[in-house]
């Protein structure tokens, strides 16, 4: 059976779900045409077409879904092929039908059986059950571990590092821990004094610090020529003056200005003898230029060397580790500089004065001093890389401590409850589950074997006989229902055997059609299934049916509302759609409903239009009164369906003036000029077509901005007539006994 239908987003039904929920055996829908009521059908007999449309079964288990609308008409009755043969069991082989109603009736358990056991597993609503009382102790047992977690947050919340933002995440991690954490116990506050530390800001691995190299930049303070004297060749004419005047200096840098062509001494400005060019060649031999050579390699190299590391320690400065005497290093690096730059300045010395013996400031000490902050930084370094590596195991260590404390401490009674609970409800769980899996399997060994039994007794002909017969009982004898020669099929036939399919009228259509869907409820379009349980659909079964027809179609429904009740058949829920008026209280009476009630096992409905969206609503007691006063509730209604007004108040109109008042139209329309006068002429144009009632459905369209005016004429078409009492008692303005005396008279009568 169905419990609930969820409708959004197809036809006149928007986004927002309109529900038909906690249904019942027997459903009543009302609604004027265009509302909605075909979709609802719809819907029901194809809801996998329908994506944002539900459908909620009891128990979990569909049954099969038969549905009267105007696509069931247009699928059998407006094709021109034969109409499909419904097969009934026949009577004839007791003892087939016997063993079929034994089955059938063990189909029945099985499948309540099946209901039952998904009622305990998940509820009739499908939320509750076992699921449910599963769903709820994790819910439970997921907050008391999140109150664990709130409390020792301030203080232990890094030991719940990866489960700290979902409930659930945090009792997957209690629970994981129950079953690996071998940790050894600690107490709470030696667990709390330690994870202040271990659990603080984490420290990040530091980068070693690279050490200056000052071997090359000392070794040159060993280089021997600094020491050795430079000066020309001693056997040389020349060489003794120059030893004795101490100028082999002064006579190199002199040489540079000497041109041999003019023979003029660039110091004193004399003319000098014309061997004075090769005696200083030979003063200044190979061995001197060597040498010269050596001061001016150890002038590049040293400066070279000093300003590398003078740039290594620099860089030292620049970006200085935590871990380095930045200050100390600042001193020593000043230090150092100036050291370099006297070495320079005596290298520079010894570049222009060779023959003089220079002697460096040694850097020994302060590079030493240099590469022992550099060294000390390192250790330090080293030493905090080894307690960050260590600090992961540290934290992971006390992570473990943590949890092992809480599960010995804190919930351990809590999770010794909810493990032996769950292994319960689990066990229930899988234990219902395989029922419902065996009680599944006999359901289609039950199926398959009435099935079986259905094919060795199904004809079409019980059908064919039991629709003629209600056909000429009513007097529709100018055709039937035969065989076709192409079995399993029926052609409707007139009396001299022609094909009347195509000159139905309307009626004629109508009632057979209703008929072919009634004995297709007890049968099947196949050889089998015609014991199997049906949800039934009536959408506006008496269209173009007359009123003893009408009172016919809804006696043959009524009935199918009695094997409900009774259970004696396989249809177990009906849903009846309609807009008529009269159909709806003629088929939803019920002698021991109360006035203001509703039995246990029926539900009321009605479905509007509102801003051209329809919405449904659920009615404690038969919505229906009367067709008169549901015409008047539409007037009233503020939020009323402008398109269909006129015709409401013509409806009114006419019940009201022509049919009960016996007053003439024209003598009313005279009590109006110009537009007004033109407008009621409108309102009363219906009544003059004649034959219409107030269960008639006739729609036509007005201008929005005209609506007021209409409403306007309307109410003084009572005023001059003198009714006006009438029309503020049904409008909601007073209760004066004679206008209560007037609407029972103005009540339509079947």
């Amino acid at each position: 059976m169905i419990e609930r239908i969820e409708i959004s987003n197809v036809a006149t039904y928007g986004p927002t779900p309109e529900a038909l929920s906690d249904l019942k055996e027997i459903n009543f829908v009302y609604g004027s045409n265009g509302t909605g009521k075909t979709t609802i059908s719809r819907v029901i007999a194809d809801c996998a077409t329908h994506a944002h449309c539900k459908l909620v079964w009891r128990g979990g288990s569909p049954m099969e879904l038969l549905v009267y609308n105007r696509d069931f008409v247009q699928r059998n009755f407006n094709q021109p092929d034969e109409l499909k043969g419904i097969f009934t069991l026949g009577e004839k082989d007791k003892a087939t039908l016997d063993k079929i109603e034994a089955a059938k009736g063990e189909l029945d358990e099985i499948k309540k059986k099946i209901v039952q056991l998904k009622g305990v597993l998940q509820g009739e609503d499908g939320n509750g059950g076992k699921r449910a009382e599963l769903g709820k102790l994790e819910d439970a047992f997921e907050g008391k571990c999140w109150d664990l977690k709130l409390k020792h947050d301030d203080k232990l919340q890094g030991a719940f590092a990866g489960a700290r933002g979902k409930k659930s995440a945090f009792k997957a991690r209690l629970l994981g821990e129950s079953a690996s954490n071998s940790s050894a116990a600690v107490s709470l506050p030696d667990l709390e004094i330690k994870a202040s530390t271990v659990f603080g800001e984490a420290p990040q691995q530091a980068l070693t610090l690279a050490v200056p190299n000052g071997a090359d930049l000392l070794a040159h303070e060993t280089t021997a020529i600094l020491k050795k004297k430079v000066i020309g060749k001693t056997d040389v004419d020349i060489a003794a003056l120059i030893q004795k005047l101490g100028n082999s200096d002064w006579v190199k840098q002199g040489r540079d200005y000497y041109d041999p062509d003019q023979r003029v001494c660039p110091f004193c400005q004399q003319d000098t003898p014309p061997s004075l060019e090769e005696s200083l060649n030979e003063y200044f031999d190979q061995t001197f230029l060597a040498d010269t050579a050596s001061i001016e390699k150890l002038y590049t190299d040293y400066k070279t060397d000093s300003e590398r590391i003078q740039r290594n320690v620099q860089t030292l400065l620049d970006d200085p580790s935590k871990f380095l005497d930045a200050e100390k290093l600042q001193s020593e690096s000043e230090l150092l500089a100036s050291k370099i730059r006297i070495n320079i300045q005596r290298i520079e010395e010894k570049r222009r004065e060779s023959s003089k013996s220079v002697e460096l400031d040694s850097l020994k000490n302060v590079l030493s001093a240099v590469t022992k902050l550099v060294k000390d930084a390192n250790a330090a370094i080293e030493k905090h890389n080894t307690m960050v590596a260590n600090l992961a195991a540290e934290r992971t260590q006390l992570t473990g401590q943590v949890w092992r404390y809480l599960l010995d401490h804190e919930i351990k009674a809590d999770l010794a409850t909810y493990t032996a609970q769950k292994s319960g409800i689990e066990k229930g769980i899988e234990s219902l589950e395989i029922q419902i899996a065996d009680k599944t399997r006999d359901q289609r060994t039950k199926e398959q074997e009435i099935k079986s039994l259905e094919k060795q007794t199904t004809s079409i002909q019980p059908t064919i006989d039991a629709i003629n017969a209600l056909l000429h009982s009513f007097g529709f004898t100018g055709f039937a229902l035969v065989k076709s020669e192409r079995e399993p099929f029926y052609k409707i036939q007139r009396p001299d055997g022609s094909d009347a399919k195509e000159t139905l009228s309307e009626g004629e259509k109508s009632f057979i059609t209703f008929l072919y869907f009634y004995h297709l409820l007890k049968g099947s379009e196949t050889e089998t299934g015609m014991t199997s349980d049906r949800v039934v659909v009536f959408d506006d079964p008496v269209s173009s049916l007359d009123s003893d027809i009408l009172f016919i179609v809804s006696n043959l429904i009524k009935g199918v509302f009695e094997e409900v009740r009774n259970g004696s058949g396989t249809i177990k829920q009906v849903f009846v759609l309609t807009h008529n008026v009269y159909f709806h209280k003629e088929v939803s009476f019920h002698p021991k409903r109360c006035a203001d009630g509703r039995l246990k096992d029926e539900t009321f409905w009605t479905v509007r239009k509102s801003n051209q969206e329809s919405k449904i609503r659920h009615h404690e007691t038969n919505p229906i009164k009367t067709s008169y006063e549901l015409l008047w509730i539409e007037v009233r209604n503020r939020d009323r369906d402008n398109l269909a007004i006129q015709n409401t108040m013509r409806r009114i109109l006419e019940n009201y003036f022509k049919i009960l008042g016996n007053i003439d139209p024209d003598d009313i329309c005279a009590h109006f000029d110009g537009k007004e006068k033109l407008i009621c002429r409108s309102l009363f144009s219906w009544v003059n077509d004649g034959s219409h009632f107030a269960h008639d459905s006739l729609y036509v369209s007005i201008d929005d901005s005209m609506v007021e005016s209409y409403l306007s004429v309307f109410k003084r078409i009572f005023e001059k007539t003198k009714h006006i009492a009438h029309y503020n008692m049904m409008m909601g303005e007073t209760t004066a006994p004679e206008a209560a005396e007037t609407v029972e008279a103005a009540t339509p009568l079947p």
